[in-house]
Parts: structure tokens; sequence; C-alpha cells
């Protein structure tokens, strides 16, 4: 399970560092791809298995699970962490989620989020001041 914001720097090759608890959780590989809300999505090799599963079973004929298949499983890079637990993120995955020298690394249970990290701040603060909206609607839904 993911959870907490870690603060790391991009370096000049485009490498991202793995909180260094989660190293485990990608031994076996991990995937990185567009996300939601201009962020990037990086899965264990396993629950991107079943995410992708789940995203080829969507039906072709509708445009909206089109649309999201084609940003989650197009946009997406099979990747191993390197000797010193990195990434390379790949250049048209940094322009999408436009990160600059910080970013956070955001746990969010069974993904990464990888966030630039004034993109991270703002987004955190439009939710902080929304959170008894989110919390209704949550409550709604029995969470």
């Amino acid at each position: 399970m993911f959870i907490g914001e870690y603060y790391h720097a991009v370096d000049e090759k485009g490498r991202i560092a793995v909180p260094k608890k989660y190293h485990k959780d990608f031994a076996k590989g991990a995937v990185v791809t567009r996300g939601i809300d201009q962020c990037l999505f990086l899965f264990p090799k396993k629950e991107w298995e079943l995410l992708a599963a789940k995203l080829a079973g969507l039906p072709l004929s509708q445009a909206n699970p089109r649309a999201f298949s084609r940003l989650m499983l197009a946009g997406a890079m099979d990747m191993d962490l390197d000797g010193q637990g990195r990434i390379i993120v790949p250049e048209y995955l940094r322009e999408f989620a436009k990160l600059n020298k910080q970013v956070v690394v955001a746990g969010l249970y069974s993904r990464l989020e990888i966030w630039d990290e004034q993109s991270w701040a703002n987004y955190k603060h439009q939710s902080e001041s929304n959170a008894v909206d989110i919390a209704e609607q949550l409550n709604s839904l029995g969470v």
C-alpha cells in the first residue's frame, strides 16, 4: 500500500527517485503513464496488468472508454528501477505533466502519482478548500 508525499528532484536525464520504502514493490517492474489531473501514474507491474486487463475489456463502440483507454495505454512505458531506485521518465510524459526540477511523489494505495511540485501545491490547496463538499459527496458513496 502506497501512502504519503515525497519530494524529489528531476535530474538532467529525466530520472526521478522512487521512495526507498517502495523499491521492493517495483522489483518485478513498473509502468508509468499519463494520469488524470495532469500528473503521472506509476504502477507496480502486477497492479498495471490488472488495470490494463480492465481497460482492454471496455467497449470499443463507446467514445469515452476508447478515449480513456488511449490515454492510459498508449501513453504507458514499461520500466525498471535503476540501481539507485530511480526511473527514467520519458520526455513526452514529463511534458504532459509539466514536470520541472522539483516533483512530488504521492502514494495513492495501489499506485504512486508524480506531480510537478507547484501543480501539487495548487491541487492540494484547492482540494483542502473543498474538503467539506468532497466529504459530503463521498458520504453518498458510502465512504
